[in-house]
């Protein structure tokens, strides 16, 4: 049985439309009968930079102080005091948790949360002295040790809050990855960019916050919607799911997603669009492209089953409600076709 599911951030500015996102997830992929859907915790950055990705995992991250300033999120050093949108960051967090709780009530089933990665915050957080903590290597092992250490607890609040999920996924997302292996991220002035950052260390440091996850009784996935993300490293790391835009994918991605089903892992293929396409493809069409997709890759849907996640290409935050809606939904037919 295919399922489908979201990749995280929806439309909106208020926490209105937080509590419409998690009505929407719970309604179509969550509500009693519905067997093929994953409900996740809706991410709405729209509410400003304490609902941001950065902001969301900043208010997971254990022992290590942070505070907003003109040019982003900084961190204020091991063990030093959280700034006042840190805070605030975790009483939104909070109280979005609060909120789900109280929609999931006799929920049971899968449900997914979502945490930005340890090398896209190195990557948009700044280190106390300035520029990205990517410039330090001893600041990026700390950051993600304390992202590895937030996350159990995170991982542990969730579980309390909603007892029937079962199983529990983490997705890691590490949209700046690719460019952090690249070295194509920009300094702070902009006329230089940060040094590469060897595939072991980027392994290394990604694995600490996978292995966290796994130990606290979850299921790490890792997403991104960027081109040339290395899906062997991502796996190799710890990764037991690979969340990815179906449209982003290069024939060696195409070999790796098949070695991943076949090993028993999962695949969450985007494929349809984020953002209105204003000729919006339909169910039928969606599921054509799936099956051809499996078809190539000698892959028979009874043999992937829950293995293969249909989403959205990736988040939903720049798109109208409407669209919002209308991408779940498509996802959730194309799953029920593809395992038909």
């Amino acid at each position: 049985m295919t399922l489908a599911t979201g990749v995280g951030s929806h439309p909106g500015d208020d926490q209105h439309a937080f509590d419409e996102a998690v009505r929407l997830v719970l309604g179509e992929l969550g509500a009693a009968g519905v067997a093929d859907g994953l409900p996740y915790l809706p991410e709405v950055p729209g509410r400003g930079a304490t609902a941001s990705m950065t902001g969301r995992a900043l208010a997971v991250v254990a022992e290590l102080g942070a505070d907003l300033q003109p040019a982003g999120w900084r961190l204020t050093g091991l063990g030093g005091t959280p700034g006042v949108d840190q805070r605030r960051a975790r009483s939104l967090l909070a109280q979005d948790l609060d909120g789900l709780e109280e929609q999931a009530q006799g929920y049971a089933g899968g449900f997914k949360v979502q945490v930005a990665g340890p090398w896209t915050l190195a990557a948009t957080v700044e280190r106390p002295r300035g520029d990205k903590v990517l410039a330090d290597h001893g600041a990026r092992r700390e950051l993600a040790q304390a992202l590895a250490e937030g996350v159990a607890a995170h991982v542990a609040d969730v579980r309390r809050r909603v007892p029937g999920a079962g199983r529990l996924i983490v997705q890691v997302d590490e949209p700046a990855l690719a460019a952090v292996l690249a070295g194509s991220v920009p300094t702070a002035s902009g006329f230089h960019r940060h040094r590469t950052v060897q595939p072991p260390e980027a392994s290394q440091a990604l694995g600490w916050v996978l292995d966290a996850i796994t130990a606290a009784g979850a299921e790490p996935w890792v997403h991104s919607c960027a081109k040339d993300t290395p899906l062997d490293l991502l796996r190799g790391a710890g990764a037991r799911g690979l969340s990815v835009d179906h449209a982003m994918l290069s024939a060696r991605d195409h070999d790796e997603l098949a070695a991943a089903l076949e090993s028993g892992q999962t695949v969450a293929l985007g494929v349809v669009p984020a953002i209105d396409p204003g000729s919006a493809p339909t169910d039928v069409q969606v599921t054509e492209s799936v099956l051809r997709w499996l078809e190539m890759l000698g892959l028979d849907p009874d043999q992937v089953g829950e293995r293969l996640v249909l989403t959205p290409a990736c988040g939903l935050a720049g798109a109208a409600p409407a669209w919002a809606r209308t991408a779940l939904d498509l996802v959730l037919k194309a799953a029920r076709q593809v395992s038909s």
